[in-house]
């Protein structure tokens, strides 16, 4: 009989120290998963300068964008955003030696060249999604794109009003804002009203809201490509079911 019970207070004992493990497991999962989600605070409105010198800016943490191609270098890039009652602000600080830009047209292919970009899902019911993208001299691309039967399909936003444009600025640190220049660091700053993004499902967020976003950057630097991104998606920057998830506070 002793002996029967002394194996079951080891079985007992195994269980025990076997669940411990598994709920540790199960909370180390939690707090790898919770950095894929970013929690973003809200604001009044503010003008948009270029460089994020704005006090509003002290209320958002930076959030690290992971240089996924890596030279003989390491270019830190940054991301900060805060959400209002009418649209959302981004700030990104992107450490660069060079201006790899020469393109001056809003609407043309930035990410041929130096670039950050920000990719929006408010609505997760649809495939239907926005992708921001703003150069060092300051020339955007506004794109809406859809999944279709397994087809990617996207339109270029025109005609807009003022109220439906994104507000964008950018600045350079340690040397002229041109192409070609040697610099130290640029700077995006742009605030994306929800009026732009009015066709898509959960817009205007709530406290409360979740969407699926990405952050990218592309450069070129010696002309060799150098890419970035939050989460990461080896195969395409457009593989929305992998981006990450922010939380309106």
């Amino acid at each position: 009989m002793k002996l029967i019970k002394d194996k079951l207070m080891k079985k007992k004992a195994y269980l025990s120290l076997l669940f411990i493990l598994l709920v540790a497991y199960g909370y180390s999962q939690n707090k790898t998963t919770s950095m894929e989600t970013i929690f973003v605070t809200p604001t009044i409105d503010f003008e948009i300068t270029g460089d994020g010198n704005s006090d509003n800016w002290k209320a958002a943490e930076w959030v690290d964008i992971k240089q996924r191609a890596h030279l003989d270098v390491a270019m830190e890039t940054k991301v900060k955003t805060l959400y209002s009652k009418t649209g959302i602000y981004f700030l990104f600080y992107n450490k660069d030696p060079k201006l790899d830009a020469s393109l001056t047209t809003d609407g043309a292919h930035l990410w041929t060249e130096d670039v950050v970009e920000v990719f929006l899902w408010p609505d997760t019911t649809k495939e239907i999604y926005f992708e921001y993208e703003l150069s060092p001299l300051n020339y955007e691309l506004s794109l809406l794109l859809m999944n279709i039967d397994g087809k990617s399909h996207r339109w270029e936003a025109w005609c807009l009003e003022d109220y439906r444009r994104v507000q964008h600025k950018t600045s350079t640190q340690g040397g002229a804002k041109k192409s070609g220049a040697s610099i130290e660091s640029w700077t995006a700053e742009f605030f994306i009203p929800y009026s732009l993004l009015a066709p898509m499902g959960q817009v205007p967020p709530a406290k409360g809201t979740e969407w699926r976003i990405n952050f990218n950057r592309m450069d070129y630097l010696d002309k060799k490509e150098i890419y970035w991104s939050w989460q990461d998606l080896p195969g395409s920057f457009h593989e929305i079911n992998k981006f990450g998830t922010m939380f309106f506070k």
